[in-house]
């Protein structure tokens, strides 16, 4: 029985030849490569181009604003935002893309309706201090005119309101500002003035706004309500300065401070003590004290109350 099972095991198993072993190993090696290779996806890490992505509709937040802060480009804040760079300089009037101002209020859509810029243009206050600084005398027309009252008719004897014309002259502790005509808008704010020292330089298209003399360390006020949107001294020829956001598009800026006593964000009264009067990136102690109107510098002495 043996003998008949031998010749049947040899027919169904018969032996391979080492090549023909070698050209299977090697086939079936070859198939298990290219199952896997044809397996594995072609999953090549995206590649987005920042540069080229598209706009979100063009007006991602109708009435939106948003103020430019040191570091920022045009490129960062439209990517940011959603809008594409050129509906960002259409809605702002923007010719040159690299002409940014800190404190600049852009539109982020076409139906925002405040366009303030707060910071003056890199160092064009920068001139303005160091012109020639010329004390301000007061015309001869006080505020509270002593001269009129010499007009009384009944009072002929009254001759002694000549010794109390003196008493005006007592009752100025502050040096006169010039009388200015008031601003037709200047009632929309409570205003009130920053500082207590004399002007030693007034408003000029050059200097965008006013100096106010005073010591080292005397207290600089907030002109009106508002909201602190910068304080920091990353506006090269402004050293410390600090911008207020007030309501109907109005602004203020108060640089060349000794000491910033408030932070971007936090909400101040009119008479909050926010800085002290200082002398960076200035030549003498003062305040460089500027109102702006929708982003259009305008005169303080035609907002700040008489004084």
């Amino acid at each position: 029985m043996l003998n008949g099972q031998l010749p049947l095991t040899t027919f169904a198993i018969p032996r391979m030849s080492s090549s023909r072993r070698v050209l299977l190993v090697s086939g079936v090696l070859g198939l298990a490569l290219i199952t896997g290779c044809s397996s594995t996806p072609n999953s090549r890490a995206p590649v987005v181009d920042l540069s080229k992505q598209p706009p979100t509709s063009g007006t991602a937040a109708p009435g939106g604003t948003y103020v430019v802060k040191p570091g920022d480009t045009l490129f960062q804040i439209a990517r940011n935002h959603g809008v594409s760079i050129q509906n960002l300089r259409q809605w702002n009037n923007i010719s040159d893309a690299n002409q940014l101002n800190v404190g600049q209020v852009l539109r982020l859509g076409p139906g925002a309706s405040t366009g303030a810029v707060a910071g003056s243009t890199s160092g064009a206050s920068t001139s303005g201090p160091a012109a020639t600084p010329s004390p301000v005398v007061s015309p001869t027309t006080p505020s509270t005119g002593s001269a009129t009252d010499t007009t009384p008719p009944a009072g002929g004897t009254t001759a002694p309101t000549g010794n109390t014309a003196t008493t005006p002259t007592a009752t100025i502790p502050a040096p006169a500002t010039p009388s200015k005509p008031r601003a037709a808008d200047a009632n929309l704010i409570s205003w009130g003035w920053p500082a207590n020292g004399p002007i030693i330089q007034t408003f000029t298209t050059a200097n965008k706004g006013i100096d106010i003399g005073g010591a080292l360390g005397a207290p600089v006020v907030a002109a009106a309500d508002g909201k602190v949107m910068y304080s920091g001294n990353g506006v090269r020829g402004l050293g410390n300065l600090i911008i207020v956001n007030h309501d109907n598009g109005f602004i203020t800026a108060y640089a060349h401070n000794q000491t910033l006593l408030v932070k971007t964000g936090e909400a101040v009264k009119r008479g909050t003590k926010i800085a002290e009067i200082g002398q960076s990136d200035t030549t003498s102690p003062r305040l460089h004290f500027e109102i702006r109107r929708q982003g259009t510098p305008v005169d303080p002495l035609q907002y700040l109350p008489a004084r």
